[in-house]
């Protein structure tokens, strides 16, 4: 009797058994909840924020404290890079947009202090606090505002600050963070593709400011003023020298990241280390060559030359710049003092209360910037174990934001590039790019800041360093954290061969012009969101613009895009791949019917929900399966990962035959004619060959297994090396297992 079950009606049935998500926003196991677009019941006021506390501080606190290596030492010096050199460039645009009421000494002490603090009780250790675009548009937008009130800039940015905290902790308190459960792929990929492309942008040469290397082929740019009168400088050299010093820092920077698969250097621990410390080891190259030239001199980092506020005073009511507002006056009265005064309204006493209506719309910007950075960061193919703490978080980063506007400091959030980047240098990963695991700590989160705060107290040793070697290491974030983002990949497929397309669900499932409209509609989203950000007037809009992405997608997108379509462009992989089993099994159900139909072989083949074999076009749809040569193995089932490419995220299968052990497939070629015949000639120990390629071994000679066991036990194999990972009491044990090499028939089945 055949089975009318569709594929969807499955695959909620497949959802049942799946985990549960309990008290936490996320999974501890690991898994995908947090990932779907469901929202989740509150967990009433308050208990988001104690269950947060209890799954991370209170359950990992000391082993985060005291899990010091290598790895933790050379990520502290990369993002001490990656982190000051934004710290002194956002500070700058906030000197010019705020009349230095906020400058460069701010942002840094605002990246130091909240850092160490973030380091010592935050509950995602693995994300980093930085200055971002949309914050700087809302602060700029407010100096205007405060200009047009006629109010003190700091006592209104204190007064938005206070009530903007307010709406953080109630946020919190009633486990609003459960909305972020709604952001599926959509709304990440878009909002972590313009932050990759911001940094990437702003490296090579934004159109919007001078910042990038290509405006250094601009005579007028500010970098060549101060040589303007030495008749020898060319605006040209300094320009080349500083292309070469920024493509050098980048691709050195990468050369040395794929050491640790390399032959070269005396051990693996060598390799290890070249690769952790590869961007320092890149940093310090490239400065040494950028300053090796004293007649081509190049831009360095402008920072201040001693630690005090950057607005300087004409008189002692320090309402007036120096030396702006008073000119003549050789020397200013002093700098502004610290603390803010919130008394100092001008006669105007209802600006406390009007604060709460911009504070509103800066929440919502702060909120989702912050929600969607804790997203990305526990997304599964992360493989982190400890936890998330969404609710705990939100109260941490609104008590910064409050304290930061006392002080007269600039508001921090959840920095996408940087965090994603943190992520990456402290994970272990297969050649291929697959996470393995995670170095879970909080050790380099501090040790990132303290040395931030130590660079507050030797400022001068900041102008050492090249700027084009900075936005090398912009570059090289830009590019590492655009990897992993597969709204990247489907746009490159616009420029691509059809049958060219890489292997992905929905490159095989989903016709191409459905695709391509998800896509599309992506696209749209991000360009708006970037002429929003990159037009002052309107900036002030881009956080309702982000928020409006989630009803988009959960109300506008399922009329455009069946459920099928949705869960394989915008799912999770282990989403999709229930959704690939369910869709076999089915297809099976029909082709053996068609077939005449053994219902014991049927009945057998649905037993065996973990055998997945390799899907097939829709378009292609034969009245009998085709035959492939295939290696029988034990009976297990496929886990699916995302492997970072220059062309986006790959999919790739895991055969997990229990407990711990893996076999992973990659697609590797025998590099020689020997290796291929030392392929052939061996034997897969506990493996039958179902249709050996061995010209001395008979067809009619060898049993052939019954058709249930060939379905249940099959996986096609055309050029493809087999490895196995075990995990031991005395840790993880990689072993390559023996390779085969079989040719196939020119009609095969479509590869995984």
């Amino acid at each position: 009797m055949k089975d009318t079950t569709t594929t969807n009606d499955r695959l909620k049935g497949t959802e049942k058994t799946a985990p549960v998500e309990s008290e936490s926003f996320g999974n501890d196991e690991g898994g995908d909840a947090g990932h779907g677009h469901k929202m989740r019941h509150g967990l009433g006021w308050g208990k988001g924020i104690v269950s947060d506390v209890k799954r991370t501080i209170l359950t990992h606190w000391k082993e985060e404290m005291t899990n010091l290596n290598s790895k933790v030492i050379a990520t502290s010096f990369f993002l001490y890079f990656a982190c000051i050199a934004p710290a002194v460039t956002f500070g700058a645009i906030y000197g010019k947009a705020t009349n230095n009421y906020i400058g460069t000494v701010e942002m840094i002490l605002a990246t130091a202090w909240c850092g160490i603090v973030y380091a010592l009780i935050g509950g995602q250790p693995m994300m980093i606090n930085g200055g971002t675009g949309p914050v700087l548009a809302f602060s700029e937008i407010l100096y205007k505002v405060s200009k047009s009130m006629d109010v003190p800039f700091l006592t209104l940015n204190a007064w938005i600050g206070i009530w903007v905290a307010i709406y953080m902790f109630i946020g919190a308190v009633m486990d609003l963070n459960r909305v972020i459960v709604l952001c599926t792929r959509f709304t990440d990929e878009i909002f972590s593709f313009l932050i990759s492309l911001i940094f990437i942008i702003n490296a090579i040469g934004s159109p919007f400011s001078d910042v990038g290397v290509i405006h250094y082929f601009d005579m007028n740019h500010k970098a060549h003023d101060a040589y303007e009168d030495q008749p020898l400088y060319s605006h040209w050299a300094s320009a080349l020298l500083s292309l070469i010093v920024f493509i050098g820092t980048t691709q050195v920077a990468f050369l040395l990241r794929k050491f640790k698969f390399s032959p070269f250097l005396p051990s693996q621990a060598w390799r290890n280390t070249m690769t952790d410390f590869a961007v320092v080891i890149s940093i310090l190259i490239w400065s040494v060559i950028g300053n090796s030239f004293s007649e081509i001199p190049i831009e360095k980092l402008n920072v201040p030359s001693k630690f005090a506020p950057t607005f300087q005073c004409c008189d002692a009511s320090c309402t007036t710049s120096w030396p702006n507002d008073c000119y003549g006056q050789t020397d200013p009265f002093g700098p502004r003092p610290w603390v803010v005064n919130l008394s100092d309204l001008n006669g105007k006493t209802w600006v406390p209360f009007m604060a709460a209506g911009p504070a509103l719309l800066a929440f919502v910007l702060v909120f989702l910037d912050d929600g969607i950075t804790w997203h990305l960061i526990n997304h599964p193919s992360h493989k982190l174990n400890h936890g998330d703490a969404y609710n705990w978080d939100t109260i941490v980063v609104g008590v910064f934001v409050l304290i930061n506007s006392m002080l007269g400091l600039p508001w921090l959030v959840a920095a996408t590039v940087r965090s994603l980047n943190h992520i990456h240098a402290m994970a272990e990963k297969l050649p291929d790019g697959t996470f393995v695991s995670v170095h879970e700590t909080r050790l380099s989160n501090l040790g990132i800041h303290v040395l931030v705060l130590i660079t507050i107290f030797a400022l001068d040793v900041l102008k050492l360093i090249p700027v084009p070697v900075l936005y090398g290491v912009f570059l090289f974030m830009g590019l590492v954290s655009l990897g992993s983002n597969q709204f990247w990949g489907r746009m490159l497929m616009f420029f691509m061969q059809p049958s060219k397309y890489p292997v992905q669900p929905y490159t095989q499932y989903m016709a191409p012009k459905r695709m391509h409209l998800f896509t599309a509609i992506q696209l749209f989203f991000f360009a708006a969101l970037y002429a929003v950000k990159s037009i002052k007037v309107i900036a002030i809009a881009f956080p309702i613009l982000i928020a409006l992405c989630i009803p988009v997608r959960i109300y506008l997108l399922p009329k455009i895009f069946n459920e099928d379509e949705l869960i394989l462009i915008d799912s999770d992989p282990n989403t999709v791949k229930m959704w690939i089993a369910n869709k076999e099994q089915e297809e099976e159900l029909l082709l053996g019917g068609e077939e005449g139909g053994d219902e014991d072989d049927v009945s057998n083949h649905d037993e065996e929900e973990g055998a997945i074999k390799p899907p097939t076009p829709v378009a292609a749809a034969p009245a009998r399966r085709r035959r492939v040569r295939t290696v029988s193995m034990p009976a297990g089932h496929f886990m699916f990962s995302e492997q970072p490419s220059a062309l986006g995220p790959q999919l790739r299968p895991q055969m997990v035959l229990g407990g711990d052990a893996v076999f992973r497939r990659s697609l590797t070629t025998p590099s020689s004619q020997e290796e291929v015949s030392q392929i052939q000639d061996t034997a897969l120990e506990g493996m039958d060959l179902a249709a050996p390629s061995s010209s001395n071994t008979s067809r009619k000679n060898r049993p052939r297994p019954s058709r249930a066991q060939r379905r249940a036990n099959s996986c096609p194999t055309q050029n493809m090396m087999f490895e196995i990972q075990i995990d031991t009491g005395m840790g993880r044990m990689q072993k390559p297992l023996e390779t085969l090499n079989e040719s196939v028939t020119s009609s095969r089945a479509p590869e995984l």
